[in-house]
């Protein structure tokens, strides 16, 4: 895939001109977002994901627009399920819901950093050497592994208990009182480091794990750094907003995790099914668009049952917290 150094600044420019413009306009006036406001901003990101893949059909060809539809989907299904992390750790660090969209966008910012030099690692790494697609499949078989596990112990995440997060709050002289994006101030002489810090700290912690899974599962799809990079762009684009928009939906995909589980583990035996056919081992890979329909048809399957599920257990505890029927008078 021939990408011209001009089409690399654009994409570059665009990005970091929307990441200014949410900075600017958040900063301005911290506030709870309206559910109009997420859903205008949401179908524009989505919006501009699908058209950017047409533009990359069109211009780079048809293959290429599937492989990046494809990573889109894939990233985008893996940053839902951190939303579920950072609702737990808004929750438990008391972050105030007007200073939530501030700690998101900074969360965001800090994922794009890693997650770009994670892809250039990454992509050096396919490059040289072709032993490395045995590593991430059967890393992400392994991570799906214990997605399910958990899933069966019904384990939760816990990531404000991260051991440097716990030294950072031990060892800083941390407030009570959230100013907003101000991280320190002076009272009575004193240097106090706003809670702010801490949850930044732990969400830059929590992007560097989700992008150990992240960046393995796009390299299944595409090996082309512009696309990888793209469909994570446009995958953390309208994360703030789908975290308020979908806050409480997101406690009824009971299933995301299995359904996240089994999409990895596809991928893991798509790399190990390539690795095999770079060495000339197999006369065979698994189709790109064959991984799509598999993306596609999980999600869609996870979110029926998963809706499904809540709603019966829903009935069934309205049913027996019911108080009982009052007695016929004689």
């Amino acid at each position: 895939m021939e990408v011209s150094a001009l089409e690399w600044g654009i994409t570059i420019g665009a990005t970091i001109a929307v990441l200014l413009f949410d900075v600017v306009v958040i900063a301005r006036k911290p506030h709870e977002p309206s559910l109009r406001e997420c859903a205008v901003a949401l179908s524009v990101y989505v919006g501009a994901a699908l058209a950017f893949g047409a533009f990359i059909w069109g211009y780079h060809g048809g293959d290429y627009g599937i492989e990046f539809y494809t990573g889109w989907l894939v990233e985008y299904s893996l940053s839902v399920d951190n939303l579920f992390v950072f609702i737990v750790l808004m929750s438990a660090l008391n972050v105030p819901r007007k200073y939530q969209q501030e700690a998101l966008m900074v969360g965001i910012i800090l994922a794009l950093i890693f997650r770009a030099i994670f892809i250039a690692v990454g992509y050096q790494l396919v490059e040289n050497f072709s032993w490395v697609f045995y590593i991430f499949g059967a890393f992400l078989i392994y991570t799906a592994i214990t997605l399910v596990r958990s899933y069966r112990s019904e384990e939760e995440e816990h990531p404000e208990e991260n051991r440097m997060v716990n030294f950072a709050q031990r060892r800083l002289n941390v407030g009570e009182d959230y100013r907003g994006l101000t991280l320190w101030w002076k009272e009575n002489g004193t240097r106090v480091v706003s809670p702010m810090l801490i949850v930044i700290f732990a969400l830059g912690l929590t992007d560097i794990m989700f992008a150990l899974d992240s960046i393995p599962a796009i390299f299944g799809i595409t090996q082309e750094p512009y696309l990888v990079f793209t469909a994570n762009v446009f995958a953390l684009m309208g994360l703030r907003q789908l975290y308020f928009l979908l806050g409480g939906l997101l406690k009824r995909l009971v299933y995301l995790s299995l359904g996240l589980a089994f999409i990895l583990a596809w991928i893991g035996v798509k790399l190990i099914v390539h690795a095999l056919h770079e060495g000339h081992v197999i006369g065979f890979e698994i189709p790109t668009l064959a991984s799509l329909a598999v993306i596609i048809v999980t999600l869609a399957i996870t979110a029926v049952l998963s809706l499904r599920k809540t709603k019966n257990d829903e009935q069934v505890g309205m049913t027996t917290t019911a108080p009982p029927a009052p007695k016929p008078v004689d």
